[in-house]
């Protein structure tokens, strides 16, 4: 089963293209053994490519490499070096949320709070996920799709953090706060070998996921129809926290998937310019789970 993080929907970090292949660990250090368990390993030119579409084929990148006539056999493909590391992925994350923050404040010191400013605002959001949805389905990254999507982005989060803190005071700067912390605490757990992703934890956690996407289209519906009141699951009271918390859980459940698909690839040499879509899922969770808290701070501040 694939992650439902459409970054990750076509060609996964992990082993054997998916989940499968999360209990089996790498050897530290140095390559997988294989090409079948390892998408990024160095394959000979004469084997199947199969999964790994980063194979080497030293024919593919020099027709007229000289070749060893004598013993028939062809010249082994210089080794690479243009993988993808930790210090890339960092990077790349903190351009994308970097550029997220600047649309935000950008935003929130042009716009006032108004009418106008919120259809501006779902009109960034429907723009950014129409790059979102570009970049999901190309074959590789784009840098410029990832930013325009982090820069319209920011201009929705901005807009709607000004229109939460001049009801809430203070609540964006709670919401942040509780998103590092939130990001903190996963990734220490995560790092500390008290959660395990398996194969077994990615179905389970998609198909909780996946309802909780379904239940709330469902909701929205009502909304929209007049047949639930007040927002219905996505109310401000008791009912709509406990949908937040459920909301901020299966975040931190997304983000230890993008900490294993990020490790994996780091541990079996993917491409430098995947770190761009290691940023964007990071990214895109991040934002989940900022706007998940955003709301819960309004709910206990109680002053709506």
């Amino acid at each position: 089963m694939r992650s439902s993080n459409p970054v990750f929907s076509r060609r996964g970090f992990s082993r054997d293209n998916g989940y499968a292949g999360f209990n089996a660990a790498p050897q530290a250090g140095g390559p997988a053994v294989g090409t079948q368990g390892n998408p990024y390993a160095q394959g000979s030119p004469n084997a199947p490519q199969g999964g790994n579409p980063y194979a080497q084929n030293p024919y593919a990148q020099n027709p007229y490499a000289q070749q060893d006539l004598q013993n028939g056999a062809p010249p082994q493909a210089p080794p690479t070096t243009d993988r993808m590391t930790m210090d890339d992925v960092v990077a790349r994350s903190a351009m994308t949320l970097g550029t997220v923050v600047v649309g935000a404040v950008l935003a929130w010191v042009a716009l006032p709070v108004s009418s106008s400013s919120f259809g501006l605002a779902i009109g960034a959001a429907i723009i950014a996920l129409v790059f979102a949805l570009i970049q999901s389905f190309k074959r590789k990254a784009s840098p410029a799709l990832i930013l325009s999507y982090a820069a319209f982005e920011g201009v929705f989060l901005g807009v709607i953090s000004e229109m939460y803190n001049s009801q809430w005071s203070g609540a964006p700067f709670q919401a942040v706060l509780g998103t590092m912390a939130v990001s903190g605490a996963t990734l220490l757990i995560y790092r500390a070998g008290w959660i395990r992703v398996t194969a077994r934890y990615a179905r389970i956690g998609l198909a909780i996921a996946i309802a909780f996407v379904v239940v709330l289209a469902v909701n929205l519906l009502l909304v929209a129809f007049g047949v639930a009141e007040d927002g219905g699951l996505r109310s401000m009271g008791p009912l709509g926290a406990i949908v937040g918390i459920i909301a901020i859980i299966l975040g931190a459940f997304f983000l230890t998937l993008d900490f294993k698909q990020i490790e994996d690839g780091i541990a079996y040499g993917a491409p430098r310019e995947e770190s761009w879509l290691a940023a964007f899922g990071l990214t895109m969770t991040l934002v989940w789970i900022y706007i998940e808290m955003l709301r819960l701070v309004a709910i206990f501040s109680g002053d709506d």
